[in-house]
């Protein structure tokens, strides 16, 4: 009985997360064309950051409980499922067409902030409360830029393009608070449901936390990004990943580690080399033909699988 409990609150957690993520895009995307703020800049922050609290609210729990030695893992485990999976499927879904600046200013950031982490632990197999608050004021800096940025570009917005029916400013703040909300509370549910259904099959606790919880609280940027490809709203589906990943290091880990150090071991950095490597590739994948195609989103799929596989080995 406790088993199908279980399942049922899974499925119960996939709608909510999939009519949140919807709700959401929808909200964002009419606060966009309202401030005539460019969709990219509004995936870099408001969404970008509502889909990371699951990830956010797991790591600063654990900190506080001075059981923090999976962060690390969990932030990486969610980077690369948010770069290979959201993003390979997103453009199996639709070609993701890739702008300039994104390839020159926000991917480059987030390459330094896994760089970052890197050196942090490497440094003293550890990341402490200094590294951590240093972490937190990168992206504080991060934000600040992003959102000159994004007056700038609302300075520069043509005003003739006006091709969508409108959403009333209420209405759009009522789809982004509620469609947080049921992401948060859906992927909530995915989680321990699946962690709970898993433990029930047998699988140890440390692969659960290094797959499923990985999985589950990236689940919102999957299904918000699928959303947003589907609609075409690729900058959004793109720049949602990327804020993400920035965000999930920079102030996941920062606040994390400011609250309580966190360890770093050989499998963290061999994990981490992994992220970098993959990013490596998606960002030549998008420079040779400014998009990414079905094919690479494919060849994107297929490496992540091997990388599961590769987890579940060791």
């Amino acid at each position: 009985m406790d088993l199908v409990l279980q399942i049922v609150l899974l499925l119960v957690g996939f709608v909510l997360l999939v009519k949140g993520a919807d709700f959401f895009v929808d909200g964002a995307s009419g606060i966009a064309q309202m401030l005539k703020i460019p969709p990219l800049i509004i995936g870099l922050t408001i969404v970008a950051m509502g889909t990371s609290l699951p990830e956010m609210s797991v790591s600063v729990s654990a900190a506080i409980a001075h059981k923090n030695e999976l962060a690390i893992a969990n932030a990486v485990g969610s980077n690369t499922f948010n770069l290979m999976v959201v993003c390979g499927f997103c453009a199996v879904l639709c070609p993701l067409t890739i702008q300039r600046p994104i390839m020159l200013r926000e991917y480059p950031i987030s390459l330094l902030s896994f760089a970052m982490l890197l050196v942090f632990g490497l440094l003293g197999m550890a990341v402490g409360r200094l590294e951590g608050i240093i972490m937190t004021l990168c992206f504080a800096a991060f934000l600040v830029w992003t959102v000159v940025s994004a007056m700038k570009a609302r300075q520069l917005a043509p005003e003739s393009e006006e091709p969508r029916k409108k959403l009333p400013l209420w209405q759009c703040l009522l789809y982004i608070a509620g469609g947080a909300a049921a992401i948060i509370i859906g992927g909530d549910f995915v989680v321990d449901s699946a962690s709970a259904i898993a433990l029930k099959f047998g699988m140890s606790e440390n692969l659960v936390g290094l797959t499923i919880v990985a999985f589950g609280t990236s689940l919102p940027e999957l299904v918000t990004s699928a959303v947003a490809a589907k609609k075409k709203e690729v900058d959004m589906a793109l720049g949602n990943v990327i804020g993400s990943n920035i965000f999930n290091v920079l102030m996941v880990l920062g606040i994390s580690a400011a609250i309580s150090p966190m360890g770093f071991t050989a499998e963290n950095a061999i994990d981490l080399g992994v992220m970098l490597g993959f990013s490596l590739l998606v960002w030549i994948f998008c420079w040779t033909s400014k998009r990414l195609e079905r094919w690479e989103g494919g060849i994107m799929l297929g490496l992540y699988a091997g990388y599961v596989g590769y987890i579940c080995v060791r």
